[in-house]
């Protein structure tokens, strides 16, 4: 080979090498412009999506929100309902709380009645007497039964709770401060004083 040959080749040999330098920076140029390109697509799909979420969660708070909100009107009415449902017992109660006793008072009146219309034809006064008297014991059976208790009376000192004192009097028999007379009988329900008795106490 010539001279001018083997120059001419090598200066092929480098325009070929430069050509193949500028396709490979060119290739690495395209190959990150690829990915810029990919990454931006991907970020910018990424976002929507994002986006789409938060949009999803805001609705799904919205329907947690409106449901709650019902469970809680629901509570609210029934509340209101069962308390105006004891309010009404209540009253019913109050209104018709004596029902039994008088329920229990009903036989006792019947028999009064009974002893009324005999006493009108009775030549027998005794035993008119022993039908009241009668009377009278189921009566205070009855209201033994609702737990009424008479207050204890004379022979008994006297204690401001229980009685009521209208007269002073010195007494041989008794010490002071004793009840020695009983004008009116006082009463107790259960242990509670619903009548005291009126009495004379000992000076």
């Amino acid at each position: 080979m010539s001279e001018e040959n083997k120059k001419t080749a090598e200066t092929s040999e480098e325009i070929k090498q430069q050509e193949a330098a500028a396709e490979a920076v060119e290739s690495v140029h395209s190959e990150k412009s690829e990915q810029s390109e990919a990454a931006a697509e991907a970020n910018e799909s990424s976002g929507v999506t994002r986006e789409e979420e938060l949009l999803a969660q805001i609705e799904q708070l919205k329907a947690e929100k409106e449901e709650l909100n019902n469970q809680y009107l629901r509570a609210h009415a029934d509340l209101q309902n069962f308390r105006t449902r004891v309010n009404k017992e209540k009253e019913q109660m109050l209104k018709y709380s004596s029902q039994r006793a008088v329920e229990a008072l009903l036989p006792v009146i019947d028999n009064f009645e009974r002893a009324i219309a005999a006493s009108q034809d009775a030549q027998d006064t005794s035993a008119l007497k022993e039908g009241i008297e009668m009377v009278f014991r189921q009566l205070q059976q009855v209201l033994e039964q609702e737990g009424v208790t008479v207050v204890p009376g004379v022979g008994e000192p006297f204690d401001p709770n229980m009685h009521q004192a209208v007269m002073q009097e010195e007494s041989s028999e008794y010490e002071s401060g004793m009840i020695i007379e009983e004008f009116q009988k006082g009463y107790k329900l259960k242990d509670r004083v619903i009548r005291p008795s009126m009495v004379k106490v000992s000076s």
